[in-house]
C-alpha cells in the first residue's frame, strides 16, 4: 500500500507494507480521508512516540469503509461506511484497528465529515464529560476554543446546557466560536484572561491544551471543587502550582491523554459518543467544523498550516477522495 513516511524535515508519500490480516475483534478499512492532530506534527519531531505495539505511521483518526472484518465481527460488515479513533497508521490507504475503535457514520454526514469526528469528539467528551465529570448548568473554560477539539467542546456545551468562555489566537477565530454557541471569549494577545472571564463568571471546569504557563491563571479562576482537565502542554511541561488555593478551593488538577487508552477504554468513549452525541450530529445540531483539506501527496503543506495555528476546526487529508 502507500502510506506517509515522516521524519522533523520532511513527509512524503510512498510504497510501505500492508498492515497483517484484521485478528479477532478488528476490522481492516479502505481509508478515504485523514484527520491532522497536533500530535502528529509532535510525533514527526520525535516528542510523542506511539503506543507499544501501534503503527509508527502518523494519523489518529480517519473515515473509510470496511473492507475485511476478523473473528467474531457482525456489526460492521465489509462495505460498511464507518469512522475511526486510531492509536496510529491513519496516513495510509488501509488501517487494521480494533473494532470497538469504530463507528458507523451519523446518519446523514459523508466520509468527509467523518474523518472530522472521532479525535476532536472522543477528546471534547472524555475530558468534559467523563474525567471534568460536568453537572447541569456547570461553566466551562475552553482554551484554543478554536482548534479541532475546541469547536467541537464548544457545540457539545451549548448542546448540554453549559456556558462556555474560549480563549483564542485572534478575533476571527473569537467571532467563529461565538457563532458556534461561546458565550464569551478573550484573546490571548490581549494578556491575561483572568479579568475577563471573572468579570463572565468563574468556572467549574477548564478544559486546558496549554499547560504550564497558564497554570496559574487557572487556579485563579476555578471555582471552588472546580476542575482544571489538561490535555496538552504547548505552554511547557513545569510551572509552580498554588497548593494554598489548591486546598482551600478543593480544586482537582487532572490529567488526561487519549491515545495511549487501551481498545476497552477508547470503546466506551465511542459508546457514549454514538448514545449522546451521533443523534444530535444525524440531527444537524452539532457539525463537524471542517477548515480545509489537502491531498494526502501534500501533507507537509497540512502540517505547515496547523503549526502556523491557522486553523479554526479540522485540517484534513484526502487520501481516496471517496465521499
Amino acid at each position: 500500500m502507500l502510506a506517509i513516511h515522516h521524519d522533523a524535515d520532511r513527509l512524503a508519500w510512498g510504497e510501505t507494507p500492508a498492515p497483517a490480516p484484521p485478528g479477532p475483534g478488528e476490522v481492516r478499512l479502505r481509508v478515504a480521508w485523514a484527520g491532522v492532530n497536533r500530535a502528529d506534527l509532535m510525533q514527526r519531531a520525535g516528542h510523542y512516540p506511539p503506543p507499544h505495539g501501534a503503527s509508527p505511521i502518523l494519523g489518529l483518526e480517519v473515515s473509510g469503509t470496511v473492507i475485511e472484518a476478523g473473528e467474531g465481527i457482525t456489526e460492521l460488515p465489509p462495505g460498511q461506511r464507518v469512522c475511526a479513533l486510531l492509536a496510529g497508521g491513519g496516513y495510509a490507504e488501509e488501517v487494521v484497528v480494533d473494532a470497538r475503535q469504530v463507528l458507523p457514520l451519523p446518519d446523514g454526514l459523508d466520509l468527509r465529515q467523518g474523518a472530522a469526528l472521532p479525535e476532536a469528539f472522543a477528546t471534547a467528551w472524555l475530558n468534559l464529560f467523563m474525567e471534568g465529570a460536568l453537572s447541569p448548568g456547570e461553566r466551562v473554560l475552553l482554551h484554543a476554543g478554536a482548534s479541532g477539539v475546541g469547536t467541537a467542546a464548544i457545540q457539545l456545551c451549548r448542546a448540554f446546557g453549559h456556558p462556555c468562555f474560549v480563549t483564542v489566537g485572534s478575533e476571527d477565530k473569537l467571532a467563529a466560536c461565538r457563532e458556534l454557541g461561546a458565550e464569551a471569549g478573550w484573546s490571548r494577545h490581549q494578556g491575561s484572561f483572568v479579568d475577563a472571564v471573572k468579570a463572565w463568571g468563574a468556572v467549574d471546569v477548564i478544559l486546558d491544551p496549554v499547560g504550564a504557563s497558564y497554570l496559574a491563571d487557572n487556579q485563579r479562576v476555578l471555582n471552588t471543587d472546580g476542575r482544571l482537565v489538561v490535555i496538552g502542554f504547548m505552554g511547557g511541561r513545569q510551572a509552580p502550582l498554588d497548593f494554598g488555593r489548591l486546598l482551600m478551593k478543593r480544586q482537582r488538577l487532572i490529567g488526561s491523554t487519549l491515545r495511549g487508552r487501551p481498545p476497552a477504554g477508547k470503546g466506551e468513549i465511542l459508546a457514549q459518543l454514538r448514545r449522546h452525541v451521533w443523534p444530535r450530529l444525524a440531527h444537524g445540531e452539532i457539525v463537524p467544523l471542517i477548515e480545509r483539506a489537502w491531498p494526502i501527496a501534500e501533507a507537509d503543506a497540512a502540517h505547515a498550516h496547523m503549526r502556523r495555528d491557522a486553523n479554526i476546526g479540522k485540517v484534513l487529508l484526502e487520501v481516496s477522495g471517496e465521499t
